[in-house]
């Protein structure tokens, strides 16, 4: 597989357990000053058993998490458009010989009618989820490029969703050039197993039973002008330390390449899929504290990158690894196409089933809960600060600022437009406690603003 030396990572790994205290000591204070580790370092703290110096790595990961992007953390929800697939992928629901499956792609107007319910519920970030086939008559891209579009005209009353990110199979560079032209924020692909001999027994047949031609998936993406790449694997299917040096490997590949890494990291857990034996049993199972020490590891591995946690994880799992340096969190998720509606039998079949059922209210009220700003920001991508502008930002952590300031913006615009009377009450003291932290300047900025939301004004950032 390109990029990966397997052998390099599992003499890492060999090595990592010989290492004494005074080099974890070492390595921390390094994450704490926001340099990225190396993969040895990785490696080492990776191989940490003590429950001491684990501690200590849940405490610094914490600590740079908060440097960088302060308390603010960003709600979108996924809209999975279709799930046709021509792939047969063992772990996943989509795969194409899962006969006992409802196949559907979503027509334009039924796409409508998903982001309006969504925009009802307050959303404002969406993840578009594309399987790797068209509805008859359609390219891969010409669907993609659609659904982009269709999502940003919905509209209800002054709500629209401000940022459409897009994960879907491997383009071209010249099809990745017409996806960026629809507006997307970030392109997002997950290799899934960083192992080779893995990747080719779990992907059977189709375009993904390549995994040179996923990999270098985002060269191309890069190569095509999307300077916001997301990455990620699919933890379960092979041993999760050699997956996280795995991952980190391809990370250090872009930033040789392009100058720049992951705009964000996700970390999805193999959960049940119907149709999908393997899912119910996966051949590497990781344990909820191994998988807590891969998030931190990885917070303190590539502090600049956003680390993204789904609702595939329960409530009390994505609660607790806020703490431990995730930044993005999915609220109110279907996996199924057409499962925005108050009628979920409608719907066709998911891609695996979901642990976290909360509604975004509560999600918004145990964020609020935890003294976490929930933020529905995409300042970002209108500002322009993507790619390598937007590292130039994270890496000392000066992109926290704005951050802060545009997540409470976002919170008092949900608060007065979809909150209830309880969860406006926890959030009002939450702004006046934040707002009373601020400098002189800043909080005439922020009043400036929230007299504009008063004032029935929307979508104001800095």
């Amino acid at each position: 597989m390109k990029y990966i030396n397997e052998e390099k990572i599992n003499n890492l790994l060999a090595d990592a357990s010989k290492v004494d205290c005074r080099k974890l000591d070492l390595i921390l204070a390094k994450a704490r000053s926001l340099q990225r580790l190396s993969l040895n370092e990785s490696a080492v703290l990776l191989s940490v058993n003590d429950p001491e110096y684990i501690q200590k790595i849940f405490n610094t990961a914490n600590f740079v998490k908060d440097t960088i992007y302060g308390r603010r953390v960003v709600l979108f929800a996924p809209l999975y458009i279709s799930n046709l697939c021509v792939n047969s992928c063992l772990y996943c629901g989509f795969k194409t010989d899962n006969i006992n499956l409802k196949r559907k792609a979503l027509a334009t107007s039924e796409i409508t009618q998903q982001i309006q319910w969504l925009l009802r519920r307050g959303h404002k970030r969406i993840l578009a989820v594309c399987g790797e086939a068209a509805p008859a008559g359609q390219s891969n891209i010409d669907y993609y490029i659609q659904a982009v579009k269709t999502i940003y005209a919905a509209v209800i009353g002054k709500h629209r969703i401000k940022r459409v990110n897009v994960n879907c199979a491997p383009l071209s560079v010249s099809d990745f050039k017409k996806l960026k032209a629809s507006g997307i924020g970030t392109f997002q692909i997950f290799q899934e197993t960083y192992h080779d001999q893995t990747y080719r027994q779990m992907h059977l047949s189709g375009p993904k039973s390549d995994p040179d031609n996923r990999i270098s998936a985002p060269d191309r993406a890069f190569a095509a002008g999307i300077d916001d790449i997301g990455i990620g694997a699919l933890y379960g299917l092979y041993d999760w330390r050699f997956e996280t040096l795995g991952l980190l490997s391809h990370i250090e590949h872009l930033e040789e390449e392009f100058k720049v890494g992951p705009h964000t990291i996700s970390v999805p857990r193999i959960e049940p899929a119907e149709g999908s034996e393997l899912s119910f049993n996966p051949p590497y199972r990781i344990s909820d504290e191994d998988f807590k020490k891969v998030v931190a590891v990885l917070r303190l591995s590539v502090p600049y990158t956003g680390i993204i946690m789904s609702t595939r994880e329960s409530a009390t799992m994505r609660d607790a690894l806020l703490n431990l340096g995730v930044s993005q969190v999915s609220a109110e998720s279907s996996t199924s196409p057409g499962g925005y509606s108050d009628n979920r039998e409608a719907s066709a079949g998911s891609q695996f089933s979901l642990g976290d059922n909360r509604t975004i209210e509560e999600v918004v009220a145990s964020l609020i809960a935890h003294d976490y700003i929930p933020s529905f920001c995409a300042a970002c991508y209108r500002m322009e600060r993507t790619g390598d502008a937007f590292m130039q930002l994270a890496k000392p952590g000066t992109i926290k600022g704005k951050c802060s300031m545009n997540a409470l913006v976002t919170l008092k615009e949900y608060l007065d437009d979809f909150a209830s009377a309880k969860v406006k009450a926890s959030g009002y003291k939450m702004i006046e406690r934040y707002f009373n932290q601020l400098d002189n300047v800043d909080q005439k900025m922020l009043k400036l603003f929230f007299n504009h939301v008063d004032a029935g004004i929307r979508d104001e950032y800095v």
